[in-house]
């Protein structure tokens, strides 16, 4: 379940009040990489998620995929599914073959995955940080830092295409010393989607234990 959460901590930590100022430059590059995403109908991506800890030599990835479609979105990560149909929320977990109910509220922490492309626009100030090339793509680098200072995330860095501004990656710095990396490996637009897309069909998992926690 650590590693599920672990992906959806960077919706998590953004619930905060919004910045009185913010550096134009950030702000325009994040607007344009916002409305790219928000135009789409969908979008399905493949991704890998590092965790690394240097003082404790930890460093572990993990592969997983997503499918969103505004609020909803269904998570495939280690041997676990997140189904969220923008009311209600399936998890899945394979080894136990147990699936867990709950009630999805938009105002409490769990936020969607959707919202990473919008959520800079609460909570945190944005600045401007460098140009670099990766692999001979030019990247914008863009830091936020929450304004609310007991927030366990305390930087996380973006890096955004210069020539159609989609996420190359974000990097989540925490104060424990971990520090969380998702880089977008495939991005598919617009993918087909139906209304099982985003439901969890009990008969799909023969002998599947219900946990409601609703």
């Amino acid at each position: 379940m650590k590693k599920t959460l672990s992906l959806l901590l960077f919706a998590a930590s953004l619930s905060l009040p919004a910045a009185a100022q913010q550096d134009p430059k950030a702000g325009k590059i994040l607007d344009q990489m916002s409305a790219k995403y928000q135009a789409l109908k969908a979008f399905q991506a493949n991704f890998v998620q590092t965790l690394e800890n240097p003082s404790a030599k930890v460093k572990q990835n993990i592969s997983g995929d997503i499918l969103v479609s505004g609020p909803k979105f269904h998570l495939k990560l280690s041997g676990q599914e997140v189904i969220n149909d923008g009311k209600t929320t399936w998890t899945y977990l394979k080894n136990e073959n147990e699936v867990n109910i709950s009630d999805s509220d938009p105002d409490t922490q769990e936020m969607s995955p959707s919202q990473i492309y919008t959520m800079y626009k609460k909570g945190y100030k944005y600045t401007y940080v460098q140009q670099v090339t990766e692999a001979g793509e030019p990247l914008d680098v863009i830091e936020l830092a929450p304004e609310n200072r007991s927030n366990d995330v305390f930087k996380v860095r973006l890096k955004v295409r210069k020539k159609d501004s989609s996420v190359k990656s974000w990097q989540m710095f925490k104060k424990n010393g971990n520090q969380y990396t998702f880089l977008i490996k495939k991005f598919q637009p617009n993918p087909p989607v139906t209304t099982s897309t985003f439901s969890f069909d009990k008969a799909k998992y023969k002998n599947v234990k219900v946990v409601d926690l609703r």
